[in-house]
């Protein structure tokens, strides 16, 4: 059994192999320690939030935590039903709490469970609070009490979380216009926490809906909530038979998004970031800095310096998006997986909320989707980015990293690399803009080979060649 780690995003592992109830136990215990240990006042409240997501056992994982929590002398708000991620964070922040825990593995396959933790920030927890969380696991016998009498003590009681999602969504977004739409919208929730919920969100609105994969079923149909181009041909083809003005899906904890315009192609990330910064500055006269991670697009660059804006770049990790949200007047803060945030909201993703403002920017524009995104093309020049992952043994990791330090690219393709950025992975970028990024995942045994550059044939090759080069350094 491998030792309990938390990457980029909270700590995953395979169901009955690594994610067990005892350590689920372990990881409740660390967490209730930290929470007392720290001085703050808001940590002297001792009320955090409980969440889980559709797989399987995941009631079962979060009733565990809770009941690890209550014996250690923590209140618990335990989700009673399943719940997003984002409606743990806005609780948080609602409600005033110390923090949240959420039982959930994301867009992992269904083998996977896993378990986040948010700040009092309604936010991915930093490096600083995540290794304070590790530093006590397996150190304390774990205190627990039966669940049942946790309850009766009022110890841990139970709310509807995305209730209260939804009436803050409501609020951010510009339900009048979406009153004006005339919208046919397709949602795939994915088997995930999204289900039916954006129903809900537009009642009386000018916004048609209809769904595919939003029933509940652990085991996905087979395949990984992971809203790519891969796992979305049913959208892409019903979409595009059915006439739809877009496609959307969720994520398996509805944080991250993906689009599929009109014609059925797949958004990239990138683009959706775009589109929803371009409606935050056009119609929404909103302003701030824009924060991308490493594998961010010069697109949003190019974006920022038309309109004047401060751009800032993180290593990969949401959490590093929410530590810059924090501090600085940010408009919005995005990756490139399809996780965006916005000023005035939580610094944390929302799947449901990108979805409102995309369908704003359709309705203000009264263009079709694809047009909206030729208009961006036309603008601003061709971005294509790609990425490639790859299933990478753990023992090579050390060797691959001594390899990018020692053996660095000075050109790629012919392109002459102008600046190396080490910052996560190592990121090549060359004398037009175009780059190659070569990166260890944080939270799977995996490479990522990421490229942007102005055509998805040299894109390709780049990643290609990215492949070869990481594999010769080994």
């Amino acid at each position: 059994m491998a030792g309990i780690k938390f990457g980029t995003d909270g700590w995953r592992a395979i169901i009955s192999e690594d994610f067990t109830f005892a350590n689920v136990e372990i990881v409740g215990q660390a967490v209730a320690e930290f929470v007392r240990s720290q001085k703050a006042p808001i940590y002297r409240k001792r009320k955090l939030v409980v969440g889980y997501d559709t797989r399987f056992l995941s009631r079962e994982y979060a009733e565990t935590m809770s009941s690890v929590l209550a014996a250690n002398g923590i209140k618990v708000i335990l989700a009673n039903t399943y719940s997003t991620t984002p409606s743990v964070c806005i609780y948080i922040e609602q409600k005033k709490l110390t923090g949240g825990v959420i039982i959930t593995s994301s867009h992992n396959p269904y083998p996977y469970n896993g378990i986040k933790y948010k700040g009092y920030f309604a936010g991915s927890a930093n490096n600083d609070i995540i290794d304070k969380i590790e530093a006590r696991l397996y150190k304390s016998r774990v205190k627990k009490m039966p669940f049942s009498d946790a309850v009766k003590k009022k110890l841990i009681v139970e709310a509807d979380l995305v209730k209260e999602q939804i009436r803050v969504i409501k609020k951010y977004a510009n339900m009048p216009l979406l009153k004006k739409g005339r919208l046919r919208v397709l949602v795939d929730s994915m088997n995930g926490t999204g289900q039916r919920y954006m129903e809900d969100i537009l009642k009386g609105t000018g916004i048609k809906l209809d769904f595919i994969h939003d029933d509940i079923n652990p085991g996905f149909h087979g395949r990984a909530p992971e809203p790519n181009e891969k796992h979305l041909l049913e959208l892409k083809e019903k979409v595009r038979k059915g006439k739809y003005d877009l496609g959307i899906a969720t994520d398996g904890d509805s944080d991250r998004l993906a689009v599929v315009d009109e014609k059925g192609d797949v958004l990239t990330g990138h683009k959706l970031m775009a589109l929803l910064l371009l409606h935050l500055l056009k119609n929404r006269k909103m302003r701030g800095g824009v924060v991308q991670t490493i594998c961010g697009t010069g697109l949003i660059n190019r974006m920022a310096e038309e309109y004047g804006l401060k751009t800032y770049e993180t290593a990969v990790g949401f959490k590093y998006i929410c530590a810059i949200m924090l501090k600085e007047d940010i408009l919005i803060g995005g990756e490139e997986t399809g996780g965006v945030t916005f000023k005035n909201y939580i610094p944390d993703r929302d799947g449901f909320m990108s979805a409102l403002l995309i369908m704003e920017l359709v309705v203000a524009e009264k263009k079709k989707l694809s047009a909206i995104v030729a208009g961006l093309d036309s603008k601003y020049g061709s971005f294509i980015y790609e990425r490639s992952d790859m299933v990478f043994p753990e023992a090579k990791r050390k060797k691959l990293v001594a390899g990018l330090k020692k053996n660095p690219l000075k050109k790629v393709l012919g392109r002459d690399v102008v600046k190396i950025n080490d910052a996560d992975g190592t990121k090549f970028i060359c004398d037009d803009g175009s780059w190659l990024l070569v990166r260890l995942s944080g939270t799977e045994p995996k490479l990522r080979i990421y490229s942007e550059t102005a055509s998805k044939k040299m894109s390709l090759k780049y990643i290609e060649f990215g492949k070869k080069y990481a594999f010769s350094l080994m």
